[in-house]
Parts: C-alpha cells; sequence; structure tokens
C-alpha cells in the first residue's frame, strides 16, 4: 500500500478471534493495495502493531510503502524485558532513553532499572541525601538520578508501553548503603526503618499503574555482614505487597524470606529453580556480559525461556540481563563492550514468538548440524538480523556478522605434556591424519561458526570433553582477487565481570596466555599491541580498552586470489577457563563489522 493516512485505520475493537494468550498485546494487520487496519483490544496492541508496520515499510520511488500482508500476531510471554545494572557503571538519562527506544521498536515490554549496588545507590533520596553523596560512591562518585530523572523515565516508558521495574538489591550487594549510615552488618536493627523509609519515598513518586513491580533483590549474600536481621525481608515483602499494593520481584537464588508466598522469583544462574507455587522470571542463560556475540547470539536464540513454548499462570517470560560488573572508562561502553543490541533484536523474537522446540541445552554452544531444520532456521533468523543490523543500527554498536557458512576441522588434543609452545604435525603439512608419539590424529567432521567453543566454560554440551592438550583447526577461503582484510581473531571472551577472569591477560606478543597461533597461507599473523598486558585476573578497577575482538580494530591479513589456508593453533592447559576460537573476515563500517563479499569457506582436505 503507498502512503495515504487517510487508508490507515488504527481501530480499538471489542473482540480478537483465535488469539490463545496475552490478548491485551496481539493485533492484527492487513495491508492491502488500498487500505491499511490495524486492530487490536487495548492501546498496547495497537503499539505493538505499529512497530510492524515500521519493519514492513519501505520507500520505492520517491513514495512510502507497506508490503502487503494478513498478520495476526500476540506474544508468547507476558513480560519480555531487559536489564540494566546502573548501579556500578552510571548511564545518562539519554544513553538509557536510546535503549528504551530499541526496546520499544521491538515489542518489549519491560525495563529492569538495577539501581543500587555496592558502588553506588544511585536514586536520590531526599530524606536521607547523604546517600547520593560523592563520598558514598566507590565508582562514578556523585552519579545518580534525581527524583526527576526516574520519573521521567518511567514516564519514558510508559509512553512506550514498557513498564520499568526498579530494584534495590538487598541485603548483599550494600557497600554503599552500609557506609553511609555506618552499619557494620545488615543485622543492625536501624536498618529496617531506613529501609522502610526508603520504599516508601520510592513508591511514593510513581502511581502502581505506571510501576506494578518492585525488586528488593536478595542475592548473594555471602558475607556474614550482610545477613539480615530475621524481621528485615519480611518487613520489607510485607511494606511493598500489603501496605503499597505492588508486586514483589526477588532473585532465586536469593535469601529465604520466611513466610513469603506471594514472591515473583527472577531466575539466575545453573542453581535457579522455580519455587513451587510462585510465578517467575528467567534470566538463566541470558547474561549479555558473559557471552561472545557470535557463540551468544545462538545461544540466545535457542535458548528456550521458562523451558516452555509460551507462558501460562506461573512462566510470565524472560529478562535479558547486562552485568557489565567491572569499572568502565566511558559511559558507553557498558553498550560497547557487550552484544547488547543483536542480544536485545534476538530476545525479542524468542520472547514474542518462543521457541517450539525443546532442544534442552544442546545447541546452547555449538550450531545444529547443517542437514538439521533447526540449523535452517537459524540461517533465515540471521537474514533477519543482518537485515536489521544494516537498516537500524549504522550509528550503534552491532557487533555480529554472518557465520553460518563458516566451517573448520579440527584436530586435537594432541598430548603437549605441559608444553603449550610444543610444535605438532599440522603445523608443517595439512593431512588427513597424523601419529605422535604412536596416537593416531585425524580431523574432525566439520564445525560451523565463526566462534567455536572447543569446550563450554559452563558445561553446555560441545564438540570435546574437557582435556588439556593442542588443539588445531584449519579451514580455506577463496578469495576473487589479492586483497588485504580486516579479521576478527580472538581464543578468549573475556567476560566484563571478574575483572580478567580466566587470566591472566596475555603479554605482549601473545594472543593468549596459552600461546595460541593463527597462519595464513603459513604465515603467522602478530596479535595486537595490547593496552593493557599481563594484568592478573582480579583486575575489577580497570576498564577493557581492547580486550576483545568486537571492541578493538580488525587485525589484517593478505589474502591472494583462489584459495587461502588458514590454520590455528589452540593450546590448552588444564586451568583453561575459556576453551574457544574466532576467526571471521570482517569489513569495519562507522565502527560497526560487515561481511566481506564474496568469500567462500570450505574445511576439506584437498
Amino acid at each position: 500500500m503507498a502512503d495515504s493516512s487517510s487508508r490507515f485505520v488504527q481501530r480499538i475493537v471489542p473482540q480478537l478471534d483465535e488469539i490463545p494468550l496475552n490478548e491485551n498485546e496481539a493485533y492484527t494487520l492487513d495491508v492491502t493495495s488500498d487500505s491499511l487496519i490495524l486492530s487490536a483490544l487495548t492501546e498496547e496492541g495497537l503499539f505493538r502493531g505499529l512497530q510492524t508496520v515500521k519493519q514492513l515499510a519501505y520507500s520505492q520511488n520517491g513514495r512510502r510503502n507497506v508490503a502487503g500482508c494478513s498478520i495476526r500476531d500476540w506474544p508468547a510471554f507476558h513480560i519480555r524485558g531487559f536489564m540494566q545494572d546502573v548501579g556500578r557503571n552510571f548511564q545518562p538519562v539519554e544513553m538509557l532513553k536510546e535503549q528504551i527506544d530499541v526496546l520499544a521498536a521491538y515489542k518489549f515490554n519491560t525495563f529492569h532499572f538495577h539501581v543500587t549496588d555496592n558502588p553506588g545507590w544511585r536514586l536520590e533520596s531526599k530524606k536521607y541525601p547523604q546517600l547520593n553523596s560523592p563520598e558514598s560512591m566507590s565508582r562514578w562518585p556523585g552519579k545518580y538520578y534525581t527524583q526527576e530523572d526516574f520519573k521521567e523515565l518511567v514516564d519514558y516508558c510508559y509512553e512506550r508501553k514498557i513498564t520499568l521495574i526498579p530494584e534495590f538489591d538487598l541485603p548483599g550487594h550494600s557497600a554503599a548503603f552500609r557506609k553511609v549510615f555506618g552499619f557494620e552488618t545488615m543485622s543492625d536493627p536501624r536498618v529496617q526503618p531506613v529501609l522502610i523509609d526508603l520504599i516508601d519515598e520510592l513508591v511514593s513518586l510513581v502511581s502502581s499503574e505506571k510501576m506494578p513491580y518492585i525488586h528488593l533483590g536478595t542475592d548473594e549474600v555471602w558475607h556474614s555482614y550482610e545477613e539480615p536481621s530475621p524481621t528485615l525481608l519480611p518487613a520489607l515483602m510485607e511494606r511493598v505487597t500489603q501496605y503499597h499494593g505492588r508486586e514483589l520481584i526477588v532473585w532465586r537464588p536469593g535469601y529465604h524470606i520466611e513466610g513469603d508466598s506471594v514472591s515473583i522469583t527472577q531466575l539466575w544462574s545453573s542453581n535457579g529453580y522455580p519455587k513451587p507455587g510462585h510465578c517467575y522470571l528467567d534470566s538463566r542463560l541470558n547474561y549479555l556480559n558473559h557471552l561472545d556475540p557470535l557463540a551468544g547470539i545462538p545461544q540466545l536464540y535457542f535458548e528456550r525461556i521458562n523451558g516452555a513454548a509460551h507462558g501460562d499462570s506461573l512462566r510470565m517470560g524472560g529478562i535479558l540481563c547486562n552485568w557489565n560488573d567491572n569499572l568502565v572508562a566511558n559511559e558507553y561502553d557498558a553498550i560497547r563492550n557487550n552484544p547488547v543490541y543483536p542480544g536485545i533484536v534476538t530476545y525479542s523474537e524468542t520472547s514474542w514468538t518462543g521457541q517450539s522446540e525443546d532442544f534442552g541445552e544442546k545447541y546452547l554452544a555449538k550450531f545444529p548440524s547443517q542437514n538439521e531444520s533447526a540449523f535452517q532456521k537459524y540461517v533465515d533468523f540471521e537474514e533477519r538480523l543482518i537485515k536489521h543490523r544494516d537498516l537500524y543500527f549504522q550509528d550503534k554498536p552491532f557487533p555480529y556478522v554472518k557465520q553460518t557458512h563458516i566451517q573448520w576441522r579440527i584436530a586435537g588434543p594432541f598430548n603437549h605434556e605441559g608444553d603449550v609452545n610444543r610444535k605438532f604435525p599440522p603445523e608443517d603439512s595439512i593431512a588427513s591424519e597424523y601419529v605422535v608419539d604412536s596416537e593416531k590424529y585425524s580431523w574432525s567432521e566439520p564445525v560451523t561458526g565463526g566462534t567455536v567453543h572447543l569446550t563450554h566454560f559452563f558445561g553446555y554440551p560441545s564438540f570435546f570433553p574437557k582435556e588439556t592438550g593442542t588443539y588445531y583447526a584449519f579451514t580455506r577461503i577463496w578469495s576473487p582477487a589479492n586483497q588485504t582484510v580486516g579479521v576478527w581473531i580472538g581464543f578468549h571472551d573475556w567476560s566484563r565481570s571478574g575483572g580478567r577472569r580466566g587470566g591472566p591477560f596475555p603479554n605482549q606478543g601473545q594472543w593468549h596466555n596459552t600461546n595460541p597461533q593463527v597462519r595464513v597461507n603459513s604465515k603467522v599473523i602478530s596479535p595486537p599491541v595490547w593496552e593493557n598486558p599481563g594484568l592478573e585476573a582480579s583486575t575489577e578497577e580497570i576498564p577493557f580498552s581492547d580486550e576483545n575482538y568486537f571492541f578493538r580494530e580488525p587485525a589484517q591479513i593478505q589474502l591472494k586470489k583462489g584459495w587461502n589456508e588458514v590454520l590455528l593453533k589452540i593450546p590448552v592447559k588444564e586451568n583453561s577457563w575459556k576453551r574457544m576460537f574466532t576467526f571471521v573476515p570482517v569489513e569495519a563500517q562507522n565502527g560497526n563489522a560487515k561481511e566481506v563479499e564474496e568469500l567462500k569457506f570450505s574445511p576439506e582436505i584437498f
């Protein structure tokens, strides 16, 4: 349909047929050559439908058009959310609005605002203004949100049919809170009345219609000084739910609340199991700070939120989380150093449509075989993801490129007997098999991906058991001409949590502390000149700069016309946390990366 406002009808209707669940956000859309009719039961439904209209719109011969269609659409889950941790690293209001706009465009309906943590209490309190003093904060001193800022954010979300959930993370993660008041422990009897005052102050800012949920954390109470008094959490629960009529959300695992029969539990970590009889949200597999972009996006795609195809009376949905626990040098690095926007787009699809097939953990760390229908569905999704990258994220970090056409063969592990520098036959020649110390080694079946987990650090099924030794990965690249191309190369996705977890960080001249190597046509490719070489693991207060491939300049390699050989050497030690590699040719464009056109890949041993 060509653009004409008179032929664009939006209407609230009393009934929509054949909508099985979450009908308040459902809509129908009918576009013909002479009209566009968008129908819904609610304003929320119309808003969700408008986002579809925007995606179907295109320009042709100077006119705006909308692709013809007939759509009946509804979300699989009641809550589809995204969380940012501004307690550890402050983010300006305009930066948050940028993210909220993206959430709205992709039909999210929840923004989880983790506003307090050990480094700072970042919501203004007029009753206790000392909470916002620079002296109380160990990071970004003096950076907090005024009450007007907070109400502005809530309204900004509300206008876009998004509910903001504020979180005061207690009684753990409370260093800034305890420091201000001089509380040595959270069991101090003076703690309870102060926290009740702060909850009262919070709910006084926004009505229950706009802010129906309050999150009180309760996770990671790991130290004796964080242990609450027996009455603290029950009193806070009662204040939130009975006195103020809001719904309470807590993390699980989390500190037990005596007499709790009403909380919504937000599951995290491998120990996060639903609490019988309680509604729950799923955040177990989606911490962006632990996800390599190329491996993490398939993980999000194949994850089954709530372990089901859709929600029900207890399965509320999920919240995608970005915990940049480490200090960042620049506020925007919380986005730049994590796959935030490709993660949001991927999670929007899985939380709206649901994952119909129950794969369990089977594809959380590796692709399905290329002859499986699940693989083809991901290929189709990847094509859409890249189209959205190119259409809507030209000015935002979007670290994802096509990878389903890249295949490797892997040999190993060769027994290096503790010597990661030991050389093995694949470095001399590519053959179908090798014999070393009477052991026979051959190449694996083809393995797909730009990033490959040999063994996954969280134990998801991958390609090899957890063994020490040296692996080799081999592929061939066909180039239409002699050319220099950029390449994403990495051997450890450094999580943006826990400092340089899995460290120490490599020294100059190393790709990783296990001394991996990259050869293209037998030429060794040198690693970057690191800005912070040799840092130990416990370096949370030293910001990242060039640690991961997707936020540093790509390496440069020379390709000749025709076929080129790529050989990666990946030594693994007993204490190696992440056993993985990344190698993907990319073209850098305006701070983002795109595919290098016309390259072909073949893992065949000729």
